[in-house]
């Protein structure tokens, strides 16, 4: 039998700790969510491994590993008074985690049968301050907007200005932005309504198709 708890131990001591994840309110939050909840069955056991998981659906979609999904969230120094947009949810692990840092989560899922499973997994851990909507990721939730953090899960290529727009004054952005085969760590500032981008540093997200760069495009 596993022991999922021990295992969630062992992830933050020897994956997040050492990569500089300090946020105390995140360690708690990733010390407290069921993570084996939000992968495959077949991939229960190996849910707290350092490593991605190919998640069920139309796409191509994975839930990234624990320590860049992280060091990403710390970036946007979510507090309890932060409403977060959480876009491409998948099965809803991202959410949970941000709703036990943040004052309440719109997660946004573009796949019908993965917002379906998000939904039904933070009901059954009766996560009470979490809403899971579906539509465009790109678009973003302009009803909910606006957002004092947005956190991107996965590595995009464009930016779409709706999601800048839907930040609010003083909000802050979280994505890893996608250089050829590089992903840089990169936080979006809001600040008298213009954004300004700060790269971080070098992660290893997956790429999100919604966000890809048009045919013909190049930086």
């Amino acid at each position: 039998m596993n022991d999922f708890a021990e295992a969630r131990r062992h992830m933050v001591e020897s994956q997040l700790r050492p990569r500089e994840v300090t946020d105390k309110a995140l360690l708690a939050a990733m010390l407290d969510v069921p993570r084996e909840r939000f992968v495959p069955e077949t991939r229960a056991g190996l849910a707290y491994s350092d490593m991605r998981h190919v998640l069920p659906g139309a796409g191509d979609r994975v839930l990234p590993a624990p320590e860049a999904f992280a060091r990403l969230v710390q970036l946007g120094e979510i507090t309890r008074s932060d409403v977060v947009l959480d876009v491409a949810c998948g099965t809803g692990y991202s959410s949970a985690v941000l709703a036990r840092i943040a004052g309440a989560v719109v997660a946004l899922e573009e796949d019908s049968e993965l917002a379906a499973m998000a939904d039904a997994a933070l009901t059954g851990l009766e996560v009470g301050n979490a809403v899971v909507l579906t539509g465009p990721l790109a678009a973003g939730v302009a009803s909910e907007a606006p957002f004092d953090v947005i956190v991107i899960e996965g590595a995009v290529a464009i930016m779409p200005d709706a999601l800048f727009d839907q930040l609010k004054e003083g909000g802050r952005l979280v994505t890893g932005m996608a250089h050829g085969r590089t992903v840089v760590a990169s936080l979006f500032v809001k600040a008298g309504g213009i954004v300004a981008q700060h790269a971080m540093f070098n992660i290893g997200l997956p790429a999100l198709s919604a966000f890809a760069a048009p045919s013909g495009f190049s930086f």
